[in-house]
């Protein structure tokens, strides 16, 4: 039986995507002011560097050293099934940041839901600044997250037909941007000499990935050709909405605030209490009418 936590700390490990991209980063702050509030917490935060053979490592450590529970946050659909496998055998309790995995408790993401807001988003800014005429939807996509994150895609484009139905038979093209900048910088500028759209709306699998194609398209001097809808409200994207640029919006997840939550669902799982199977985190939509409200501080960390 796990000890209770009367006579020690509970350790709890955390498999961290990676800290290259400010969301990543804000999930580990709020994680260790969460863990340093409370009393019952000793937390271990290993980076699996966005790398599924670091995530595989991270995972035999996380087991060598008896956590009694893991918060994994890893980005390869192909290693689920063996890390999962992992704490399985261990018989350590496993919470699943954002990518589900066999037999843990999922926490974050409402990922349609998400992706219908953001969808809707750019159909009603294509209504009023092109009265709906659209050359082209495209949508970056993370094809190795697996289907549950692509359903923020397809939360995307049933969003922009609800608006606007008479895009149905609007061209669809799906890019693997690998939810990074660099690559989907790089798929963006490649697909844009390719294609003679004109007009056209980019959706996003997370910030990171909308910024690299918004890049693309800035250094081509034909930004007024797109208008681009990102995921996660993550810092980076928040600087970009208060440019005006055709950065538009991005759907809120608000990582700042994972901690308090996951520890939550983390101490009721080791407490053995009734728990959800999943526990889907708020989503708002972010635009540069509204940024400041939603994030007033941003200007004081900035500086």
């Amino acid at each position: 039986m796990r000890p209770s936590s009367k006579t020690r700390k509970y350790k709890i490990g955390y498999g961290a995507q990676g800290t290259n991209y400010q969301f990543g980063q804000q999930v580990i702050d709020s994680l260790k002011q969460e863990a340093d509030r409370l009393e019952t917490v000793e937390l271990l935060v290993l980076c699996n560097r966005y790398n599924p053979k670091v995530a595989e490592k991270n995972a035999d450590l996380f087991v060598k050293e008896r956590c009694d529970l893991v918060i994994e946050f890893q980005t390869d659909e192909n290693m689920v099934p063996i890390i999962s496998a992992k704490y399985h055998n261990a018989k350590i309790p496993l919470i699943a940041l954002e990518i589900p995995h066999p037999g843990a408790t999922y926490f974050g993401a409402n990922n349609y839901e998400a992706g219908l807001i953001g969808g809707r988003e750019l159909g009603r800014w294509s209504k009023q600044h092109w009265s709906g005429q659209v050359d082209e939807i495209v949508l970056l996509e993370l094809p190795r997250a697996g289907m549950v994150p692509r359903a923020r895609l397809t939360g995307m484009l049933v969003g922009i037909r609800e608006v606007l139905p008479s895009l149905e038979e609007c061209p669809v093209t799906y890019l693997d941007g690998d939810g990074q900048f660099e690559t989907s910088w790089k798929v963006i500028r490649r697909h844009r000499r390719q294609t003679a759209s004109k007009r056209a709306l980019i959706g996003a699998i997370n910030d990171c990935s909308a910024l690299g194609a918004l890049r693309a398209y800035e250094e081509a001097g034909r930004v007024e050709e797109c208008a681009i809808m990102g995921q996660n409200a993550s810092p980076e994207g928040r600087d970009e909405l208060r440019r005006a640029s055709r950065f538009i919006g991005s759907v809120a997840y608000f990582p700042e605030k994972y901690g308090k939550g996951l520890l939550k669902l983390a101490l009721d799982i080791l407490s053995f209490k009734a728990t959800p199977s999943a526990v889907f985190v708020a989503h708002q939509l972010l635009t540069p009418k509204n940024v400041d409200q939603i994030y007033p501080n941003d200007r004081l960390t900035t500086r």
